[in-house]
């Protein structure tokens, strides 16, 4: 079709019961930037607004275009959103998407799925259509107007679809990298060759049925080569797979970060809001610095300050009064942010107590210099629970600034982000605690869909019926399951020799299963509470506390009012050693 007018089909979904995007600014934006273009007469866009499965299919048919643009929100492996009536979301299914395409599969050369978590229902489009593009997590407004405007801008100069995504990923470049990591497109076969927009556009080969990835992206379907992998017998082992070891946070570039929708999306939308506090609570290991990390990052992207605060890197005697502990809270915050700022002069005053000093350092220095929101990732404040009065003070502090970010636009550009266990274990006044305001984000296990994309991700053919064994074994946990794979992906053991070993001191998880069993030990409430849920074949009432505290070290789960051993190892290695 080289020469001739192509039609764009922009359907855009944006229920009211979802969060409001500007997706009239997204359609006039790709319009008044094909319409300048030189190749402006060999595109027609055509827009359809609060779509739903009828009228997608029906637009679909009606029009017959060779491009197909949704705009919208994502729900990861569940689904695009689209409208179902009285306001009301209905997910459109991967399945359902792949169906359907299938029967437009000779008209349609490419579809844009600017939509966070999108990625799934790219893959499966993409087994009918030859250009594809998700989104591999969640994608801001402004990140999304740009790659659209970067994308169309190349096709109306004559630009094939794989160099309009490499175009619209250099669009976001220029606001943020993180971001501009979140596109990813799939291309294939000799399609690569026809895609040109008009008769003297560069073509591009694409190699049959293999993703096309811009070098500049690490967005990976198939993570590269770059760790040699022994060959063991084991029809298991990944081959082409970077690994990582499963041990802290999650890097940002990582093809093993597994988003948990809406989570993600939710976190973003809340951070961008005046005086926002989110308070991501779960117990160790379940990737709290990891999310942290991605709302730092695209706070960073939006234009704000970011400062990650980690209590782990206070020496031992800055806990030892108030006054310390403050003044080296604030001399991070003006380290990171390259601020001079006098904190010595600012603890002079011995008229003022500590708290107004570190009220006087944000509100009459780093506030009014930095003139932008402020976001502080405050991780693992269990570690200040352990000091009581630092405590108390401390986070009546964090309560107060909140409180004043509700009336004073000063402290609307200050935001918090804070990463604590399932529970507080410190006595602190409702009134004057942040832990009962803002936005509070429960990470949950990996579903099993989850787990089963996260194998895939790690280069392994296993079966279905032995990823569920696998989640029988360590259920949903996040680090159990990646320390799984990796050691499958490694080629060191097989999923039949895991699974013997897992629930031992031979198996992988021997320092895990030591360090809880160490903390068990030291009370005798909880080994008796454990003991009751081990021999047990249902779920067991125990004292509240107990379930509290254990709910809390991630070993159980909670059914109502009992509870049972969060997944079969734990309750296989405490049966032997308690």
């Amino acid at each position: 079709m080289a020469g001739s007018i192509k039609r764009i089909l922009f359907v855009a979904a944006n229920p009211q019961c979802t969060d409001r995007l500007s997706l009239d600014e997204e359609a006039k934006e790709i319009r008044q930037g094909l319409e300048r273009s030189s190749g402006r007469d060999r595109f027609e866009i055509i827009t359809r607004w609060a779509v739903g499965a009828e009228e997608l299919r029906r637009s679909l048919l009606d029009i017959s275009p060779q491009i197909v643009h949704f705009s919208g929100h994502g729900a990861g492996a569940d689904g695009l959103m689209l409208h179902a009536g009285e306001g009301q979301a209905k997910l459109a299914s991967g399945a359902a998407l792949a169906n359907l395409f299938e029967l437009f599969a000779d008209e349609i050369e490419c579809v844009l799925l600017n939509a966070c978590y999108s990625e799934a229902q790219a893959k499966a489009i993409h087994q009918h259509v030859d250009y594809v593009i998700g989104m591999t997590r969640a994608v801001g407004d402004r990140a999304a107007i740009k790659f659209s405007v970067g994308f169309y801008d190349a096709l109306g100069a004559g630009r094939p679809y794989d160099i309009a995504y490499k175009f619209g990923c250099s669009a976001i470049d220029f606001e943020d990298v993180v971001q501009s990591l979140t596109p990813v497109l799939m291309a294939r076969g000799e399609a690569a060759v026809e895609a040109a927009i008009s008769d003297d556009a560069t073509s591009v080969k694409a190699n049959t049925n293999e993703p096309l990835i811009s070098e500049s992206r690490d967005i990976f379907l198939t993570p590269p080569v770059s760790e040699e992998i022994p060959s063991s017998g084991n029809d298991q082992v990944a081959t082409g797979v970077s690994l990582e070891n499963p041990e802290g946070q999650v890097p940002l570039r990582s093809p093993f970060y597994v988003n948990r929708p809406p989570i993600e999306a939710d976190c973003i939308a809340e951070i961008e809001k005046p005086g926002a506090l989110i308070r991501i609570k779960a117990a160790r290991q379940m990737g709290k610095s990891s999310l942290m990390s991605r709302i730092l990052a695209h706070s960073t992207q939006q234009g704000y300050c970011s400062v990650p605060i980690y209590f782990q890197e206070a020496d031992g005697e800055v806990f030892e009064d108030l006054e310390p502990f403050l003044r080296w809270f604030c001399a991070i915050i003006a380290e990171e942010l390259t601020l001079e700022i006098p904190i010595d002069q600012i603890w002079q005053s011995s008229a003022l107590g500590n708290k107004r000093k570190c009220t006087n350092f944000f509100q009459k220095y780093v506030l009014p210099q930095i003139k932008k929101p402020l976001v502080l990732g405050l991780d693992e404040v269990d570690l200040v629970f352990q000091h009581l009065k630092i405590a108390q003070d401390f986070f009546a502090l964090l309560r107060t600034w909140h409180e004043r970010g509700k009336n004073q636009l000063t402290w609307q550009n200050l935001r918090l982000v804070i990463v604590h266990s399932r529970e507080v274990y410190i006595p602190l006044d409702m009134h004057q605690s942040p832990f009962n305001v803002g936005m509070p984000v429960e990470l949950p296990e990996f579903s099993a869909q989850q787990v089963m994309d996260l194998t895939q991700r790690h280069g392994l053919a296993i079966a279905d019926k032995d990823v569920m064994a696998l989640i029988d074994m360590v259920g949903g946990h996040p680090y159990l399951v990646r320390v799984a794979l990796y050691e499958l992906a490694r080629g060191r053991l097989n999923i039949a020799r895991l699974l013997k070993v897992a629930p031992t001191e031979e198996g992988p998880y021997e320092d895990h299963l030591r360090r809880h069993l160490a903390n068990l030990n030291g009370d005798d409430r909880l080994v008796k509470a454990v003991q009751e849920m081990i021999n047990s074949a249902v779920p067991v009432a125990i004292g509240t506390d107990e379930a509290f505290q254990l709910d809390s070290m991630g070993l159980v789960r909670r059914r109502g009012n009992a509870a049972e051993p969060l997944c079969d190892l734990y309750r296989q290695y405490f049966r032997e050693r308690l």
